[in-house]
């Protein structure tokens, strides 16, 4: 049995929604569960707050209002029915082995139902929000440190006290800027599937399966990732998207943009039906085959992201701009990500996400891809230009601006 050495951690504090639940499930299930004019509403507020229109406290109060004169017990119903986050069982039970101490800290449920998650797990603190309840039902009133801007590093701070752990001595995990108070230097910080606010603060990145945090945590050496048959499914997909410049060639940009939507359309559906674990026709197999083990219980929104990327570069840009714009986009950030994490452990210094090895071979391919639509120089010119954005942590998808930048480059020289 492994027990932490001198040099090792102490206390582990995980972030609950993101990592060891689905991210917004429970929202999503509570708002369905009182309609569809209330779920429309609380999807809103989320929304507002993501894109930094409402503070986090001011989102929470106005859709804990929203649940007023619910039973909490329907709250624990909805709960119990959220799955964990694949291998988190495992996770902990290595964890206790080792004898660290666990902390569940969330600042999107309340403490009872953090407590259930604990209980499960072993975790040997939790935080959560404080409920407004009067007989069992809900007033729409919440409280706590874990509703303030910087209430998560008030928590962190009080446990660290009261149990007398030193900064050095924890591993905080997280994955979107609620926790960036947490984030502080003296802790170890690791981004699981991270936003870009985390992924910039984080020491250490870990994306799509949570068991990628334990070699960090054990400070053990970590080695090269291995493809999964979904990661090869996945990037076929996406390299598959060569096609697309070459059938709007041959039968019109407005046809292809035609059905790019109508995709787009499908696979929202598909990916609701998903959530209420139902199939959609063809789509949800498609899926199925394709999600990473995180995405399992989650809303897969990256190939709306891929198509709308494709989608806007087609209408956006001239061809043949835009055609090499989509093949650079198509093959090279499909090959970096398939031979990126096999090659080497060592991130770039300023996007741990990303390897020189990575970006280089995605350059090869993308300059190949390019050759198809237009001169060497020019494929050579576009297909640096999206490595150059695919190695940077930038706050927008990938899937977007790598083919917009390419072709808004190549768009003045072809």
């Amino acid at each position: 049995m492994k027990k932490p050495s001198k040099d090792k951690k102490k206390l582990i504090v995980f972030d609950v929604e993101g990592v060891l639940i689905p991210k917004n499930r429970f929202i999503f299930e509570t708002g369905k569960s009182l309609g569809f004019f209330q779920l429309i509403q609380m999807l809103s507020i989320g929304f507002f707050y993501k894109i930094g229109l409402l503070s986090l406290k001011l989102a929470l109060k106005r859709i804990f209002y929203l649940m007023k004169d619910i039973r909490f017990n329907n709250l624990a119903e909805i709960f119990n029915r959220i799955p964990s986050t694949p291998y988190v069982q495992d996770i902990f039970v290595q964890l206790k082995r080792r004898g660290f101490k666990v902390a569940l800290i969330s600042s999107g449920l309340p403490t009872e139902l953090v407590n259930k998650l604990g209980d499960n797990l072993g975790a040997d603190f939790v935080y959560g929000i404080e409920l407004g309840l009067k007989n069992g039902i809900l007033t729409g009133e919440i409280s706590g440190d874990v509703i303030d801007a910087n209430g998560k590093f008030k928590v962190l701070k009080k446990l660290l006290s009261v149990e007398s752990i030193a900064k050095k001595d924890c591993v905080v995990v997280a994955d979107d800027r609620n926790n960036k108070s947490i984030f502080i230097p003296e802790v170890d910080k690791i981004g699981f599937n991270p936003d870009f606010i985390i992924r910039m603060k984080a020491d250490y990145i870990v994306n799509g399966n949570l068991t990628g945090i334990i070699p960090f945590i054990d400070k053990e050496e970590r080695v090269r990732s291995s493809l999964s048959r979904n990661d090869i499914y996945r990037e076929i997909i996406h390299a598959s998207a060569f096609f697309v410049p070459v059938i709007a060639n041959l039968f019109g940009i407005i046809p292809m943009v035609f059905f790019i939507s109508l995709l787009m359309l499908f696979y929202f559906l598909s990916e609701l039906f998903r959530m209420n674990r139902k199939n959609f026709p063809i789509i949800s197999l498609i899926t199925r085959y394709t999600v990473s083990k995180s995405e399992t219980y989650t809303f897969a929104a990256a190939p709306l992201y891929f198509a709308l990327g494709i989608l806007l570069t087609l209408l956006v840009f001239p061809m043949p701009a835009s055609s090499a714009a989509i093949a650079i986009f198509a093959l090279g950030d499909s090959s970096a990500s398939i031979f990126g994490g096999r090659l080497t452990k060592k991130p770039f210094l300023f996007n741990k996400d990303k390897t020189l090895e990575g970006s280089i071979i995605g350059f090869f391919f993308a300059f190949l891809g390019a050759l198809f639509f237009v001169s060497p120089s020019i494929a050579f010119l576009g297909a640096a230009v999206a490595m150059f954005f695919e190695s940077l942590p930038l706050p927008l998808n990938d899937n977007l601006v790598i083919p917009l930048s390419t072709g808004f480059i190549l768009s003045f020289v072809v």
